[in-house]
Order: C-alpha cells, then structure tokens, then sequence
C-alpha cells in the first residue's frame, strides 16, 4: 500500500487498490510552474466552467482554506513519498486505518510541501495519543497539547473533511492551468457484471461510427488501439483526472470507463464529465468491503445522482435486475432521460430483445426500441451479451450515433480480451472467461449449455484475502450449471490455496464429488481438462479472463489463462 493513500478498489479488478496508478501522479504534464488556489478559480479556461464553479461554492464555505490561498504550489500528490518542494499533500482517510502510520505520512510530506490539506483531523493526528512509541515530543508549557505539534510543522496544513466532495475538481483545474484541452465526453458503466464488455463495445461502436474512442477499467486503458493493462478498475481520483487529461490531449472525444462500487464509494471519479451512466446488474460481490448488499447497491446508485455526477443527461438501466428500482429512483429524482433495457420483449423497455438466436458463432437478433426496429448479426458469444450489447446501442445512441447504423456496425464488434474468448481448437470448444462471481459463472455456463452435444465442463477457483462467504456459493453455482467441474487455485494471494478449495466444498453431496475434481495448481487443472474434455465437449476456464498473473503469497507470477490453454491443447495434439 503506497503511503497516504491506502484504499481498496474493485477490481483489482476484484480491487484492492495499493495505488500504482498514483505514484506517477502528474508527472506525464509539465507543471514546473506554480499556481495558487485563487489563481486557478480565475482560470477561465471553458473546458473547467463546471469544476470551477464547484471548486469555488467549496472554498467559500471552508473558511480555513483562507490560510492557504495565496499560497503557490506544483504539484498535487497523494502519495507522501512521491512529495518535491512546493508541492500540496492531499492526506486522505485509510480504509483501513493507522493513525500512527498517517502521522508519519503527514510529517513526512510537511518537510517539502507547500502545504497539506487533510481530510483527517490533524491535530488528533498529532496529539500525544496518536505519537508513535519511539517519537520524542516536547511540548512547551504555552501551548495546548494538541496544538504544538501542528505548530511546529514546516508548513501550514488544513483540515479538510469534505475533500473527496471536490478533489477531482482541484486536480483537473491544476491539469487545465498547465495544458488546456477539451476533455472527452464520459459514459460509465456500473454493476456487478457486464461493465468491461459494455464500456469496451460503448467506445466499439462510437469509433465505428466516427468518433476517437478510449476505454478505462479493468482490461486496459487507452485509445481502442493502444490499451495499456489496467491495474485497478478505477484508479484514486489523482489518475483518473491524470487519464482524462491525457485523452484530451489526444483528442479522444468519448471515454467509457467502468465505474466500480469502490471508486464511486470513495468519490475517485468526483470531477469526470460523465454524460452518461448505465446500470447492468447486481449480485453478491465485494462483501469484503461493503457491509451488506444495501450498501453496496447504495454505493452504485451513486452514479445515477446529478448532485454527485452534474454533467449527467442520460441514464441507461437493466430493468430485468431486481436492484432496478433503486437505480430508476435515483436517476428520476436527478431529472435524468431514463432509458431501459431488457431481454423480455414483454417489459416494454426503452430497448429490448425481440429474438434471440444463438449458435457457437455468434448470435442473430432482432431488437425493438422506440427509435426503431433493426435485426443484427452480433459476433459476441452468449445470452448475457445480448443484454451487454443493448446497453451498449442504447448509450452509443445517447451519444448521437445514428440507431439507422447499428445494423451495420455491430457485426465489426468484438469482445473485451477474457470475455468468452474462444481458443481456437481441432475439436471440442474452449473458451477463456473473467467470471468471478456466482452469477456471472451461471450466467457463461447456462448461455453454453444450449449449444453443448456433449459435456459442459467447468475449470474455477476463489480468490484469497476476499470475500470468504462467497466461496461455497461459487461452487455451487459451478456444479448447478456444468456437468464436470474442477476446483484449482485462483488468485489465492496470502491464503493457502487448499484452505481456499476446502471452503468451496462446503455442503457439497456425494453426487457432485462424484463429477468434481480438485486440482489446486491451476496449470495442471487446465491441462487435466484439455486431456479428458471430448470432441463434443465444451470446456470455460473462469475467473481470471484478462489477467497475465496469478498472484500468490504478494508475488504475481506470469500466467495467463488463455496462453496455458494455448500450450495444453497444442501438447495434447487439439490445436
């Protein structure tokens, strides 16, 4: 965990984020100049009237930022390691927090910085209760005790409880001050499942359409051609605005990104000019974090809220989800042009699926919307991306492609990398995919299943140092939609990956030990698979999708689940 800044994401894409993302923080733009907080409310730069506008009703009603003002600062870091002469330390909360630890972050970045602005308390940062057992306080006998050591530090800092409320604001201004650009235009997408597919097809089909396109989230970020591998779904709110600033530059006119309950709970995308929000769907995820399954829908519901999202103008919803409604309130309270989807044609959504027909290559479907009937050809696996790519038409329309080209443009689609990736085999079909949670596994193996002549087989772990509960839940869901499965290793991290196999098993019956295998190093459970899958079986190997690692004890070793089973059929003479 990098200093100051100690928070999870969701991702890691099951995020837990240690912030790599921030150690560059601005490092990419020239800020060698300095700027005062006055200086940049002045700025009139067009592209950040919004920000602007925000950061000021802020500043106004913190009367303590009085002392800072006029101060001249470089650049602004959340990392105190990270700190130079002159720069502003922004201190924010740990998830997991250490106030011994955040003292020393404070002290630390107080020896360069210009000055700090803390959204912890710093004077019960500093008191003697919170003094580390080897530090050597000395307090004179003028000053209260909790005064003298925040008197005594080399520059000013301010409590600021309320800083996530416009952080992401402060960072795009200080970007905007040393490089002016018009900044993309945003969709995000939040929910359980679905959100790298739809962010991926949202920049697809705008692209196709004419527009410069970029993702961000948890297969990559960058233009569509150039992605870079992500290491958290939504990075802090430092490299998010760095990220949008570099998009500007490059003249992308349209980011989709994935909005993760993390970064929506801890504010990381306050600031993003985001147009337009789309709901998938909820299931039981992230528990680690959330307390509940409320407060995770809460945490979601967030991105359909204008007090928090003021750009916004459309929101696109699942109504086939049964945390819907919680979403449409949230986006009708805001004054939001609600758009729906669905599979059922009987919902009467906003855009729905009147046909669906699938086959191993694809899949034909015919959709009604309100702008329009259209039958496309979609190559994208599965039933559940017809729902992803109704969410995707939707949003590409709310951001003004023509729904007259969509027929045209949706058989040039393909899936997010570790998305139902076939790898291409002499016989039987195999296919690598990200699902890591209950029900996206249902949901991969019930599209397959109809297409299977023969054996559905499933190969699927847990990851470690998450959501414990889930585990017993996720084999259940695997032994309810294969008819073979294998339990092996996933990400198991600190925890023994046998401990982590023992817990799937959990309430298990005989019958499904007798179509179980267990096999913790993952390697060998795929290679048992491609060696015992018949010609006419279909085998998904879940979980990992995307990912070029498999992390184990904090050390990330290279595996990639699409490579393995590149090797394993090519040894068993199937590729």
């Amino acid at each position: 965990m990098t200093d100051a800044y100690q928070v999870n994401s969701d991702q890691s894409s099951t995020d837990q984020n240690n912030n790599d993302q921030s150690n560059n923080d601005q490092s990419n733009n020239d800020q060698s100049s300095t700027v005062t907080l006055q200086q940049l409310l002045e700025n009139r730069d067009v592209s950040s009237t919004l920000a602007r506008e925000r950061l000021a009703q802020q500043l106004v009603a913190i009367t303590d930022l009085n002392a800072v003002l006029d101060i001249a600062f470089a650049q602004l870091r959340l990392d105190s390691r990270q700190v130079s002469e002159n720069d502003t330390f922004i201190l924010l909360k740990s998830q997991t927090p250490n106030c011994q630890q955040s003292r020393r972050y404070l002290q630390q970045a107080a020896k360069s910085a210009a000055f700090i602005l803390s959204e912890l308390d710093p004077e019960a940062l500093l008191s003697e209760a919170n003094a580390p057992a080897d530090a050597n306080i000395q307090l004179n006998d003028n000053k209260l005790a909790a005064e003298q050591p925040l008197s005594n530090l080399p520059c000013p800092v301010v409590y600021v409880p309320n800083i996530r409320d416009f952080l992401g604001d402060l960072v795009q201004l200080r970007l905007q001050y040393a490089q002016p650009v018009v900044l993309p235009t945003v969709a995000a997408v939040t929910g359980t499942n679905g959100k790298t597919t739809i962010s991926q097809l949202v920049a697809q089909l705008t692209q196709l359409a004419g527009m410069s396109s970029a993702v961000m989230g948890t297969a990559g970020n960058g233009k569509l051609e150039a992605l870079v591998q992500a290491s958290h779904t939504t990075g802090d709110a430092l490299a998010v605005q760095q990220f949008l600033q570099n998009m500007g530059a490059q003249q992308v006119d349209l980011l989709a990104l994935e909005a993760s309950s993390h970064g929506l709970d801890q504010q990381r995308l306050q600031g993003m000019p985001i147009k337009v929000a789309i709901y998938t769907n909820l299931s039981r995820d992230h528990l680690d974090y959330h307390a509940d399954m409320d407060e995770y829908v809460a945490a979601k519901a967030k991105l359909f809220d204008k007090q928090h999202f003021p750009s916004l103008t459309h929101a696109i919803i699942n109504i086939d989800d049964e945390h819907t409604q919680t979403m449409l309130d949230t986006a009708q309270a805001s004054g939001l042009k609600v758009w729906t989807y669905s599979l059922d044609p009987s919902m009467n959504a906003t855009f729905s699926a009147a046909s669906i027909e699938p086959s191993l290559q694809g899949v034909t479907i015919a959709m009604q919307s309100e702008f329009g009937n259209i039958e496309m050809v979609s190559p994208l696996l599965g039933r559940f991306n017809v729902a992803n790519l109704l969410a995707a038409i939707a949003a590409a329309v709310a951001l003004g492609v023509d729904i007259e080209r969509i027929s045209e443009l949706v058989p040039k689609l393909h899936g997010a990398v570790g998305r139902m990736q076939r790898v291409a085999s002499n016989n039987g079909c195999f296919i690598v995919d990200y699902a890591h949670t209950p029900d996206a596994l249902s949901q991969v193996l019930t599209s397959l299943k109809a297409h299977c002549e023969g054996q559905l087989w499933a190969v699927f772990g847990c990851g470690g140092d998450r959501d414990a509960g889930k585990r017993p839940i996720m084999a259940q869901a695997g032994l309810a939609g294969a008819d073979r499965v294998i339990l092996t290793a996933d990400n198991p991290r600190s925890e023994d990956p046998n401990i982590i196999l023992q817990d799937m098993q959990a309430g298990m019956t005989d019958e499904q030990y007798e179509r179980t295998y267990i096999e913790p190093a993952r390697q060998k459970a795929i290679e048992h698979a491609v060696k015992n899958a018949a010609a006419n079986d279909i085998v998904v190997i879940a979980g990992k999708g995307h990912e070029t690692y498999q992390e184990i004890k904090g050390v990330r070793y290279d595996f990639d689940d699409s490579v393995i089973l590149q090797q394993a059929l090519k040894q068993a003479k199937r590729a």
